[in-house]
């Protein structure tokens, strides 16, 4: 047992220190798990799959559109996870990226009631953006002096006039989960080997994103709130405060949440920013804040669908129209019944689905 511990800390070490343009974000973190990190490949205990799509922002024609969809399983055999992770992002309707990711995770029971999981995550990104809807500064002057309106700009951003530059690179992350039946704590490390999205061969290095997640579920029991439901009495009820931390580059943001399960329903509600930080623009103080949000699911069996709000409340004000963000997600846990021969399998993690 002591020897696991050692390993477990040491891989999660060295994730840690061997970890511009920031990431998408869900407010929904837990309906989108291969995302938040690659160790809960393989967590449901079950093929699972998932679907997220979030619209940030939608008043803006500088918005924000994310989908992403995945899949993953448990195999008993070798204690490990295995997943699928694609996701789409298009930001200003001009720059799409697309991001096709390949994730494994080792289960490892540490003790009676402790758990851990470590991922590792491959992806190969393709990132194309559309300059032919822009006007740049040289095409102007050129028409201000006279000289006609040039079709094609010289900008050095263009490349020599090209006006649909494509990236295509690699992508490489590590996680690790500790978990019980009650709580749950991991880190998350993408983007380890920095790579360029520049589209003119300058040097652009997508920075290291940091995250750290953790939780702890409440349980509710029946005789305490009064509600004598008899055969409802295995129903999920429970209160859990979570909190999400990541930090890129020179940018962090802090997610402190509350769910309510009261099966079939779950309710959820978040703070996004960093308390009591505040930064200067244009002379002028403004909070750290960044968004209040509100969220509701409904589980049914194997199925699960949830939709949150983000009411933006930093400077830019309501007129962004906050975020919108829908998930569904189906386990198939009758897919693959363990044979009597085999062990019983671990229980699920069980943090929140949504």
């Amino acid at each position: 047992m002591f020897k696991n511990i050692l390993l477990l800390l040491s891989i999660l070490v060295i994730s840690v220190f061997c970890a511009k343009a920031q990431d998408p974000q869900y407010s929904q973190f837990y309906a989108a798990p291969l995302y938040l990190n690659p160790a809960f490949a393989g967590s449901a205990m079950a093929p699972r799959v998932n679907f997220n799509h979030r619209n940030q922002w939608p008043s803006l024609s500088a918005n924000f559109v994310t989908s992403s969809l995945s899949g993953d399983m448990y195999f008993d055999r070798i204690n490990s996870g295995v997943g699928i992770l694609l996701t789409n992002d298009r930001q200003f309707s001009n720059l799409k990226t697309t991001d096709i990711g390949a994730i494994y995770s080792y289960h490892l029971k540490i003790s009676d009631g402790l758990s851990a999981n470590l991922g590792v995550q491959g992806s190969y990104v393709m990132r194309g953006i559309n300059f032919g809807d822009y006007i740049f500064a040289d095409q102007i002057q050129s028409y201000l002096d006279g000289n006609g309106y040039p079709p094609v700009t010289s900008d050095p951003i263009t490349n020599n006039g090209n006006l649909a530059p494509q990236l295509k690179y690699w992508d490489f992350s590590s996680g690790g989960i500790v978990y019980s039946d009650r709580f749950w704590a991991g880190v998350s490390v993408h983007h380890i080997n920095q790579p360029n999205q520049s589209f003119n061969n300058a040097d652009a290095r997508l920075p290291i994103k940091i995250g750290i997640q953790a939780g702890y579920r409440i349980p509710i029991a029946d005789y305490e709130i009064g509600n004598n439901l008899g055969d409802a009495i295995e129903k999920e009820k429970s209160l859990t405060p979570v909190i999400h931390y990541k930090r890129q580059g020179v940018s962090d943001q802090l997610d402190l949440g509350l769910y309510l399960t009261y099966s079939p329903l779950v309710l959820g509600a978040w703070y996004r920013g960093i308390p009591l930080k505040s930064y200067q623009k244009n002379g002028q103080s403004f909070m750290s804040n960044d968004a209040a949000i509100i969220l509701i699911g409904y589980r049914q069996d194997n199925f699960s669908i949830g939709y949150s709000y983000d009411a933006t409340i930093s400077s830019l004000g309501a007129s962004t129209g906050g975020a919108h963000e829908i998930s569904l997600s189906y386990i198939f846990s009758d897919l693959f019944e363990p044979k009597p021969k085999y062990r019983p399998r671990k229980a699920e993690l069980r943090c929140p689905k949504f």
